[in-house]
C-alpha cells in the first residue's frame, strides 16, 4: 500500500508560487503518468452575518463554519470541497488518510483559505482587464486538451466557464495587490539578489546532460533465453553497421523498437542521468559525442546508443539566473505578506489544534562493551 505520509509535505510545497530556483523542467523522458492539473474552485462568498459555532473535536466532521475572517465566515463545505479537490489533483486515495494526517491537512488548507480571504478583502479594489482574465483562461486550458474535452473536464468538476473566469479574476486581483505591496517596500533589491546568490551559490550548479539517439530492440521480460540471445545478436549486427559508417537515423527509424522512432529517428532529446534507466543513463553519460555503444541491455530490451551532443555540470552565471532568483525572492517577500497580514488579523478558527506528527523511534542505546 502506498503511504500518505507526503500529503503535508506535498500541502506546504503546493502553497508556494515558486518551487526552484532553476526553474527546473520536469524529466522529459517519464513515463509515469502524471497528475491532472488542479480544477479551480469557486470562491467562497461572503457571509451576511457570522453563526455562533463550537469547535469541532478531533476526528469530528467539520463544523458548520470553520473560520471567522474578520467578521467573513469560511463554511466547513468550503474546506471539504478544496481539500478533496486537492488530494485529487494528486491522485491521493482521502480514505486511506489516517485521522491525524487528515486532521493536520484540513488546517494546512484552512490557513491558506485564511489568508487568502484577508487579501482578497485588501484587493477588493484591484481593476483587472478581461484581456488578462482571457489570456490566463487560455493558458489555464491549453494543457486540458481540445475544446469539447476542456468543456467536459469543466463540467465534471461541477463548475462553469464563467465561474472559472471569476476564480481568475479574483486570483489576478490578489496576485496584483500582493506585488503591488511588496514594490512599494523596496521589491528585491540587488544587493539581495546577489547576497542571496553568494550564500546559496551550490544551488546554481545545472546537472549535466546528455543528447543521444538509441536503436531500440524490445525484450519482454517473460522471453525465453533463446530469445534473449537472438535479440542481443541482432543487436551486435546493428551497432557493427553503425560503426562502419551506416546513418544512424536511417537504421533506427527502419530497425528501431521504439514506437517513436519513425518521427523522431530515435533522438532521446537533452537528459539528465535521473531522468533514463540506469542502464541505460550510465552508458550514455560515460561516452563521447559521436561515439557509438555496444548492445546495453535494459528493462526495456537491447539499446544500441549513439551519443549527439553534451552539456556538462556548471555553475550558472549570476546574470544568468538573476530574473528567475529576483522573482523566486518575491516570492518569498508576498508569502511573508500575507503571512504578516494573518498575524495581526482578527481571526477565530473552530477546528481543534491537530496532533502533531510523530515523531520516529529513539535508536536504542548502545550495548556496554
Amino acid at each position: 500500500m502506498k503511504s500518505t505520509r507526503p500529503l503535508v509535505v506535498a500541502l506546504s510545497v503546493s502553497l508556494l508560487s515558486a518551487t526552484s530556483l532553476l526553474g527546473a523542467e520536469p524529466p522529459k523522458k517519464s513515463k509515469a503518468p502524471t497528475a491532472p492539473p488542479a480544477k479551480a474552485t469557486e470562491e467562497p462568498k461572503p457571509a451576511k452575518a457570522p453563526e455562533e459555532s463550537k469547535p469541532a473535536e478531533a476526528g469530528s466532521a467539520l463544523p458548520a463554519v470553520v473560520a471567522v475572517v474578520e467578521g467573513v465566515e469560511i463554511k466547513g463545505p468550503e474546506l471539504e470541497k478544496t481539500f478533496v479537490g486537492f488530494l485529487a489533483s494528486r491522485q491521493i486515495p482521502g480514505d486511506a488518510l489516517p485521522a491525524p494526517e487528515r486532521a493536520r491537512g484540513y488546517r494546512m488548507i484552512l490557513e491558506e483559505m485564511i489568508k487568502e480571504k484577508l487579501v482578497e478583502t485588501r484587493a477588493a479594489a484591484v481593476k483587472v482587464s478581461e484581456e488578462e482574465v482571457n489570456a490566463t483562461f487560455q493558458k489555464f486550458t491549453a494543457n486540458l486538451g481540445p475544446e469539447a474535452e476542456v468543456m467536459k473536464q469543466i463540467e465534471a468538476s461541477g463548475q462553469t466557464v464563467e465561474s472559472i473566469r471569476e476564480n481568475i479574476r479574483a486570483s489576478l486581483k490578489q496576485d496584483h495587490w500582493l506585488e503591488s505591496e511588496v514594490d512599494k517596500a523596496g521589491g528585491v533589491a540587488d544587493k539581495e539578489a546577489e547576497d542571496f546568490y553568494k550564500k546559496n551559490t551550490e544551488k546554481f550548479v545545472s546537472q549535466a546532460e546528455v543528447r543521444a539517439s538509441h536503436i531500440l530492440l524490445r525484450v519482454p521480460p517473460e522471453a525465453k533465453p533463446e530469445v534473449v540471445v537472438e535479440k542481443e545478436k541482432a543487436a551486435q549486427a546493428i551497432a557493427a553497421r553503425v560503426k562502419k559508417g551506416e546513418d544512424f537515423a536511417k537504421l533506427a527509424k527502419e530497425l528501431s523498437e521504439d514506437p517513436s522512432a519513425k518521427q523522431n529517428s530515435g533522438d532521446l532529446d537533452f537528459f539528465k542521468h535521473d531522468q533514463m534507466v540506469p542502464e541505460f543513463a550510465d552508458v550514455a553519460f560515460g561516452m563521447k559525442t559521436g561515439e557509438i555503444s555496444d548492445p546495453v541491455r535494459s528493462q526495456f530490451g537491447y539499446h544500441v546508443i549513439k551519443v549527439t551532443d553534451r552539456h556538462e555540470s556548471e555553475t550558472m552565471a549570476l546574470e544568468k539566473v538573476k530574473p528567475k532568483l529576483v522573482a523566486y525572492l518575491k516570492v518569498q517577500k508576498v508569502e511573508a505578506l500575507k503571512q504578516e497580514i494573518r498575524d495581526k488579523a482578527e481571526v477565530k478558527i473552530n477546528l481543534p489544534e491537530p496532533p502533531p506528527e510523530a515523531l520516529p523511534p529513539a535508536a536504542p542505546a548502545p550495548a556496554a562493551p
